[in-house]
């Protein structure tokens, strides 16, 4: 099987600004889907792909968002987008876990349940630790919007750039078009 790991703040839902940075919604009135995200999510479908959410969200760990309000947050994202599965890092840097990005624990464990084999997969994300989590997890990366969240010195590039999710799907299936061609 081949999946598309997405992440979730700023691929599918709008993220809110807090001190001139995106970051996460904390109330389950601010969580938004973004316009196109449904349907891109149905071409993944359509292609074959798994669809698997990765996402960190510290906010659980530091008290700003509660687990109830996070799984309300899950619940409409899979009424609207068909996801296959949400795996969640509620964890802080500091508690040195596997799952939290830019490791790729999340990652590696979804493979594992479903049958995927990471090197014919990607991963979608907006910030750099989403890509190096990829790299890590030797899946293929689109960076999608404008900010990387000052990604640091030795970061691996993404293999792509998109300015949304839409734009990454449709990149996504062109190489997957290209690779069944070749």
């Amino acid at each position: 099987m081949r999946a598309v790991f997405l992440d979730r703040d700023g691929v599918l839902n709008a993220n809110i600004e807090r001190d001139g940075r995106p970051v996460a919604p904390w109330r389950r009135e601010d969580f938004r889907i973004l316009p196109g995200v449904p349907e891109a999510v149905g071409e993944l479908k359509r292609a074959g792909f798994v669809t698997v959410v990765v996402t960190n969200q510290p906010d659980i760990a530091n008290g700003r968002t509660q687990p109830a309000t996070l799984a309300a947050m899950h619940e409409e994202l899979r009424r609207h987008v068909e996801i296959d599965d949400i795996r969640v890092c509620p964890h802080v840097d500091a508690d040195a876990c596997a799952c939290r990005k830019p490791k790729p624990g999340m990652i590696e464990d979804a493979a594992a349940e479903h049958s995927v084999a990471l090197d014919q997969s990607w991963l979608v994300g907006d910030r750099w630790r989403d890509i190096a989590a990829a790299h890590a997890a030797g899946c293929r990366s689109i960076l999608v919007g404008d900010w990387d969240g000052g990604s640091p010195e030795g970061v691996c590039p993404a293999d792509y750039r998109a300015k949304s999710l839409p734009d990454a799907v449709q990149i996504i299936l062109q190489e997957d078009r290209m690779s069944v061609a070749g």
